[in-house]
Parts: structure tokens; C-alpha cells; sequence
């Protein structure tokens, strides 16, 4: 490790204490694996063989998520990166040495994954990389969809709302912006499958891109009854243990009723997902216009979700396998 300069060192004070977000990003530090996502990202990075010096590919993985776990915008995340020590140390940012990556960089580099469509690619690692600590997808799915709000107004250079996003009606309210749909494995909580559309997009058309094939059960809520046949074609030997509608002409079925309650604490597994992503990391709207840049986006964003809700159990397994004396 190279000797810190003194933009680096802390200033000689007599009180401190570890914040939140020094606790949050230590603990992330410590089990997201990072060498696998550098490999991903490796092959499609500039080699610096025309032009100035590119930026670490490290450096702007590390930025790229913290722009996901605090909902930073590219100057934003620029700024935070000036402004705070505690997200330099985590980048590996030494003003000493080299200034912050800029908004434009930010920018040219959130791209470049879009462009090779990496966003999925590091869900799947993440997954891999779960799998050989032991936390592994099994024959259970639940899947689920959530709405992602984006800006109805027509205030901007093109007067016109974005044309991939649409509005949809839950209940008596109306909703703009897109749909995130999501397939979480029913043990472990994992979030294997994501589908991003519109938010007028109907839950059970992207149902069967969200199983992998090899399950024995799929749960949903009662917005998918009557998929048995889809299921069936994704998933041949999984039994449909979606909910069932309770009102009848007849009144309330109280036996329907009292299975759709059996199967709900199952199937609550698939909001802790969404709970992450909208309330610690506060992604409750769109960031960017069209529905690729948002898909890529919550890929990633999905993929460190699965590291958050399994951070402790990994940093354990890890401290066991480390080598001794390490």
C-alpha cells in the first residue's frame, strides 16, 4: 500500500467518532467482490494507449457505487467526493496526487457499461460469486414488481415527457414512470431475474423472464392468477403457488383466504429487496430517460442489494476462510 500523502492524512483532533456511513462503507468494502467486477469491466476500459492517463478502473467502480448507495447524481457524486474524506479513503481517491474523477468521466464511464450491457453481467457475478460462499439459488421463485416514479412534467429543453416511460392506475391513484420486476429466490432472498418496462406494462407479460428454469415453486401475489400455463412453459416442473382472488359472488372464500396467508410469508421475502433499493438507498425515482439506462442501472443497483442483505453472514464466512495469519 502506498505511503499517504498529507491531502490523505487526518487532522490532528481530539474527538472523533465513526459515523453511519463509515460503518456502511466499511462493511461493503469488505464483502463486495470487487476483483470480479474489475474482470467484467476489464476487456471494454481504456488501456490509456491514445489520450491522458484514464482514471483506475477501480477508482470508478468504487464511485459508480456510491453513486448507487446514496442516490448521487454525476456532479453530485464529483462534489461529495471533494467534500468528504470518508468517501475518498473509500474510492482510493488521494487529492495529494490526483484530482476526483469529473462529472463528464462519471458520465463517460456509467456509458460505457450501458454500452456493453455489464449491468446484467455483474448481477450474475455477484450471484457467482454468493453462490461460492454458500448463499445459492434454489428450485423456489417469488417474483414482484415495484413502480419507479419519473418527472410528469413537460418543464424541460424538449417540452415532452420521456416516451418510454407511461402512467398507470393502482387503486385511485395514478402513477407515471417504469416497472421494475423482479425474480428473488425463495430461501435466500436473492434477487436472481430483473425486467425493466414502462409502468403501464402488465406484472404477468415479463413473468416467464423472470424464472430461470429449474424451479419446483413460484409464488406472486394474486396480479398473477391464472399463469399456470406460462410458468409451466418457463419452469416445466413448477407448481403455481401464486395467490388467489377471495371475493366471489358468494362472498368471502375464508379457506382461499387463509392459504393466500400461508403463501404471503413466503412470498414477503420479495419486498426486502424493494426496501433497500427505494429507502436505505433511496432510489424512489428514475435518474435517467429511457428504460436501457434505467435497466443497467437497476441491475447493478439489485446486484449490491444481494451483498447488503448478506453482508454480515459474508464478512463471517470470509473472516473463516481467510488464510491464518492474514
Amino acid at each position: 500500500m502506498r505511503q499517504l500523502t498529507l491531502a490523505q492524512q487526518a487532522e490532528f483532533q481530539r474527538y472523533s467518532k465513526k459515523t453511519r456511513r463509515e460503518h456502511f462503507l466499511e462493511e461493503m468494502n469488505a464483502v463486495m467482490p470487487w476483483s470480479e467486477l474489475q474482470t467484467l469491466v476489464t476487456p471494454h476500459y481504456s488501456k490509456g494507449e491514445m489520450g491522458r492517463k484514464p482514471v483506475g478502473l477501480e477508482i470508478m467502480l468504487r464511485v459508480y457505487f456510491l453513486q448507487q448507495w446514496f442516490a448521487l447524481s454525476d456532479p453530485a457524486v464529483e462534489d461529495a467526493l471533494y467534500e468528504s474524506p470518508v468517501l475518498r479513503r473509500f474510492a482510493g481517491i488521494d487529492l495529494g496526487r490526483a484530482p476526483a474523477p469529473d462529472e463528464t468521466t462519471i458520465l463517460n464511464f456509467r456509458h460505457l457499461l450501458e454500452e456493453h450491457d455489464l449491468g446484467g453481467q455483474m448481477l450474475d457475478a455477484v450471484n457467482h460469486y454468493l453462490a461460492s460462499r454458500g448463499i445459492r439459488i434454489t428450485t423456489g421463485t417469488i417474483v414482484d414488481a415495484t413502480i419507479v416514479h419519473a418527472p410528469s412534467s413537460t418543464k424541460n429543453e424538449k417540452k415532452e415527457r420521456d416516451p418510454e416511460m407511461h402512467q398507470t392506475r393502482k387503486g385511485n391513484q395514478w402513477f407515471f414512470g417504469a416497472k421494475a420486476h423482479i425474480g428473488v429466490d425463495s430461501r435466500e432472498g436473492v434477487v436472481h431475474s430483473v425486467c425493466t418496462s414502462a409502468a403501464s406494462v402488465s406484472d404477468v407479460h415479463m413473468l416467464p423472464d423472470l424464472l430461470h428454469g429449474d424451479e419446483k415453486k413460484v409464488w406472486g401475489d394474486a396480479g398473477y392468477q391464472g399463469q399456470s400455463a406460462a410458468i409451466h412453459e418457463a419452469a416445466p416442473e413448477a407448481q403455481d403457488m401464486t395467490s388467489r382472488r377471495v371475493k366471489t359472488k358468494a362472498g368471502v372464500d375464508e379457506e382461499q383466504k387463509r392459504k393466500n396467508r400461508t403463501k404471503a410469508r413466503v412470498r414477503a421475502k420479495v419486498e426486502w429487496p424493494f426496501r433497500v433499493l427505494k429507502r436505505v438507498f433511496g432510489f424512489t425515482k428514475v435518474r435517467y430517460r429511457g428504460l436501457k439506462k434505467n435497466h443497467e442501472w437497476l441491475c447493478a443497483a439489485f446486484a449490491s442489494i444481494n451483498i447488503y442483505q448478506h453482508r454480515r453472514r459474508l464478512a463471517k464466512i470470509n473472516l473463516q476462510t481467510a488464510p491464518q495469519g492474514a
